[in-house]
Parts: structure tokens; sequence; C-alpha cells
């Protein structure tokens, strides 16, 4: 019997991931997730869970050294998906120090809790893109060899996030891989980033819950944007094709634009005709990462994979997503 462990199951990715590999695999999966982390990107899965269909749940805090080797012990597993993070840059900007904890340290002590108990086992240890931080336009696309220069405390962390991954495979022959992963969304995309907060704004204008007015941040920043759904599929690939111990990878899609243009697509989508956008101070970062356009071909000439939702398609799923939460009367609030 194949086993998955999964950490941070209940965020946008993990959940996704859950689907991609009950539905593509017939692997075990159990989703390590902390005892208060909000459960609705798994609520569709309840039933399995509570039938231990192939997925259970376990707990675990990536600031809690015995519930990771617990975690790591009651799972036992054969590929180990490390996803759990403090992933909001904006968010890092106030509280740096948890962020580097949870994302740096708590890494740290989970590839120590496999590597004390399952140390054969392939690992994914999720980077970011945003160790890229400012990059000049000369440098474009950026691949792998780019140098690191993080623009937020949520950055710097997953510099060392990436950099330990790196270090277990280095130092001890595990088959740890690191991925940094470029702006990907989709359903289920949290609303503290920028294209699902204007997406959630658009369904609650059109809901006549708030005045068709879009707050918005720095609207200059270029993204290239995939989808969540290509970038699980990814990660499957990453630990199943060759996985190399202490690789790093790039992955990201082949669609580019600015933030207004995402944002003019969405409002193009919407039912409301009068739409106007506003500016907000609070939504704008001390610095940026203002130019995110990966070099892929290393991890495309891996392992074959390639983005198959064009953007289109997953900005309709996002606001559709939004107006579904709404219609449900599970959001009213804008973040």
């Amino acid at each position: 019997m194949t086993t998955a462990l999964i950490t941070g199951i209940t965020g946008m990715v993990g959940s996704h991931l859950a689907d991609f590999l009950l539905a593509e695999t017939d692997w075990e999966i159990v989703g390590m997730a902390r005892w208060r982390s909000p459960l609705d990107n798994i609520a569709h899965l309840t039933d399995r869970i509570n039938r231990k269909d192939r997925l259970r749940l376990v707990h675990g805090d990536l600031r809690d050294s015995l519930s990771l080797l617990t975690a790591v012990e009651d799972a036992r597993p054969d590929y180990v998906f490390h996803l759990a993070a403090q992933s909001f840059p904006k968010t890092s900007f106030d509280a740096p120090l948890e962020t580097y904890d949870t994302n740096v340290e708590g890494t740290s002590r989970l590839l120590e809790a496999i590597r004390r108990t399952v140390p054969e086992a392939v690992v994914h240890v999720c980077a970011s893109s945003e160790v890229f931080g400012r990059v000049p336009k000369e440098k474009l696309p950026i691949n792998e060899e780019c140098t690191f220069h993080p623009a937020s405390p949520y950055a710097i962390s997953k510099v060392g996030t990436d950099l330990i991954g790196r270090y277990y495979g280095e130092a001890y022959g595990m088959k740890v891989m690191t991925t940094r992963m470029f702006t990907h969304t989709g359903p289920r995309r949290g609303d503290v980033f920028a294209e699902s907060t204007f997406a959630k704004q658009i369904a609650l204008i059109e809901a006549n819950a708030i005045p068709p007015v879009i707050k918005v941040g720095n609207l200059d920043s270029l993204r290239t944007f995939a989808d969540v759904r290509d970038a699980v599929r990814a990660y499957y690939l990453l630990v199943t094709v060759n996985p190399t111990p202490a690789e790093y990878y790039n992955i990201g899609g082949d669609f580019s634009c600015s933030i207004k243009e995402m944002l003019d697509h969405l409002i193009g989508l919407s039912s409301v005709s009068n739409i106007s956008v506003e500016t907000d101070p609070t939504r704008i970062r001390p610095i940026d990462a203002d130019l995110q356009v990966p070099d892929t071909r290393k991890f495309r000439a891996h392992t074959g994979w390639a983005p198959e939702i064009p953007f289109a398609t997953t900005m309709q799923d996002l606001l559709d997503y939004w107006r579904g939460r709404v219609a449900d009367g599970a959001v009213r609030l804008v973040r």
C-alpha cells in the first residue's frame, strides 16, 4: 500500500492535491492539519474522511516538533508533500517572526522527523517564486540559478525553506526536491491574494452586498498565471518521475499579464457594468516582487509536464467559486 502525507491539506493546494490523488492514484492519503484549521476546502471530502476511504487526517503543527514526529510515525508515508506554511506575503510584514518559525524552523522540524522515521520517503518541499523577489528585466524569464532577492518576510522564509530542503537532500541523500511555484490560482484561493480578493469583491457586488467599487493595491506587477489543478499534477510528477535528491525546479504557467490586466479580465466577466476601481493604501506592500515570469524548461524536460488549463478558464472558475460562496452565505466581509 502506497501512502502519501500532505501537510497543509486544508489549504487551496493541499485540498486540490488530495482531489487529484484520489482520482488518479490508488494511494492512501494522510492529511496533516492543525486542530484549529478551517475545513472549508475539504468539506466535500468529509464523507470519505469519516469512512476512512483512502483519506484520513492527523493533527500536526509545524511549530511543535513532537506533533510532527507523531504524525510522520502514524502515517509512515512513501511520499510527503510539504505544503503547509504561513503563506500570505502581506501578512508576513505584520508577523515576521511567526512566519520564520512556521516556514523555516517548521520545515527543518518536519524533515528531521522524516529523517528519523522514514528517511527513504520521497519528499516535495514547496518553496516559492517569491524567493527571487525583485528581479531586473534583463534576467527574465527567471531560471533556477537566478539570484535570490526576497522582498518580504514571507519570501525570506521561503529562501530558508528552499535551502533546508536542498540541504537534507545533499547531506543525507534523502529524496527531497524543492519547487519554486510561480503564481497559481483557482477555486479555493485565499482572499488575501490579489486575483481572489478581486473575484470575491465582484461576487459581493453582484449580490448587492457592497457598492460597485473594487479595492486594489499595486496593479503594475507582472505575473505569470497557472491553474492550481495544473500545479498539483506537476507535484505528482515531481515525486514519481525519477525523483533526484536535492534537485530544485521552477514551475509555472505560460500566460503572463499585469495585475491590472487580470483585474480587467475579471471585471469583464461580471454581470455588473458600472464597477469602478479604487486604490487602498493598506493593500500595498512596503516592497513588491513585481516581475514574476518563470523559465520552466528544466522541470518540463525532466517530467514532460506542461500547463493545460487556460487563464480564461481559471479566472472563470475562480469567480464562480466566490459566487457560490456568497450565494451560500459563507462570506460577507471584504479582505
